[in-house]
């Protein structure tokens, strides 16, 4: 038998749901890299309309982090998300990377307080590999994009 067929498809509606679902709940890198430079570019208050949330360590956010995201880690987001974050705008998490679960954590411990949340998928590792600016205690870097993860010579993959 088929392997991939072993469990038939599901139905276009159901996966039209299942699918539509998932975007409400993850947001790509390069759409949130996108996202932020639309919103330096176009200096508008309030744009992009969300907030990117860190959730590891110090150590880790000393390590490198998106610029501008602020730094809640999973295990303060009860004390201080309130503190830190605006209920009305949409959170962004992220942590490490696919290994990871931190940031799926933290966006739950997040939706509990009431925030709306989605969760970067990648995380900070995608992040870097896809050749994004990032922030350490030293000051700003980039690495060359991994072309396993990023298109080369193009502006964006085209998904």
């Amino acid at each position: 038998m088929n392997p991939v067929l072993r469990v038939p498809p599901a139905s276009p509606a159901e996966a039209a749901a299942h699918f539509g679902a998932s975007l409400a709940f993850h947001a790509d890198v390069s759409d949130v890299a996108a996202a932020l430079a639309q919103a330096r570019e176009s200096g508008l208050p309030g744009f992009p309309g969300f907030v990117v949330v860190d959730s590891r360590s110090t150590e880790s956010w000393d390590q490198g982090h998106v610029p501008g995201a602020v730094h809640l880690p999973t295990a303060l987001v009860a004390e201080q998300a309130e503190r830190l974050l605006d209920k009305a705008v949409p959170v962004v998490t992220y942590c490490w990377g696919p290994g990871c679960d931190g940031a799926t954590r933290a966006a739950l411990a997040l939706a509990q307080l009431g925030f709306q949340v989605k969760e970067m998928l990648g995380g900070f590792e995608y992040w870097v590999r896809e050749g994004f600016e990032f922030e350490t205690w030293e000051g700003h870097a980039v690495r060359e994009a991994d072309p396993l993860t990023a298109p080369v010579g193009a502006e964006d993959c085209g998904c």
